[in-house]
């Protein structure tokens, strides 16, 4: 039997996690908090599949960057079992690099998130991420 209480430690922390393995660029640590075939939509309108592909999304606009902040905060947990959903506000903040150095580029939104408990642990299996603010100088992350 699991402990409920102990579920939702492992979730909050794994997920608390992510900010950190993106904004250190930890590409080979995206494994710990998502699942092998995770399905996500950053918002683009875009389905995609599997780690490979989100590892991919994430240094396309990511490796154009010198320094983030992924702050994620009201955070709503719910737990079915083996399965829960989380559903966190995120802000991020996006410098630029090279020429860019000095210009900030800002999202704000929501990731709402499934999980599974896999025999690795608890992992976000998908991502579907809702943006309602852009502020700043969007050729940060864009083309």
């Amino acid at each position: 039997m699991t402990n409920h209480a102990d579920d939702y430690h492992t979730i909050m922390n794994t997920l608390a996690l992510f900010p950190r393995v993106v904004d250190n660029k930890q590409w080979d640590k995206v494994g710990d908090v998502f699942a092998a075939e995770v399905c996500f939509d950053y918002g683009d309108g875009g389905e995609k599949q599997g780690l490979d592909a989100l590892v991919k999304q994430f240094k396309k606009f990511h490796d154009r960057c010198s320094a983030m902040q992924h702050l994620l905060g009201s955070i709503h947990v719910e737990i079915d079992g083996d399965t829960a959903l989380t559903r966190a506000y995120v802000q991020a903040r996006h410098q630029g690099i090279g020429d860019k150095r000095n210009a900030i580029f800002d999202t704000h939104g929501e990731y709402t998130d499934q999980w599974q408990r896999l025999p690795e642990g608890w992992r976000i299996v998908r991502r579907d991420a809702s943006w309602s603010v852009f502020a700043g100088d969007a050729s940060v992350l864009f083309d």
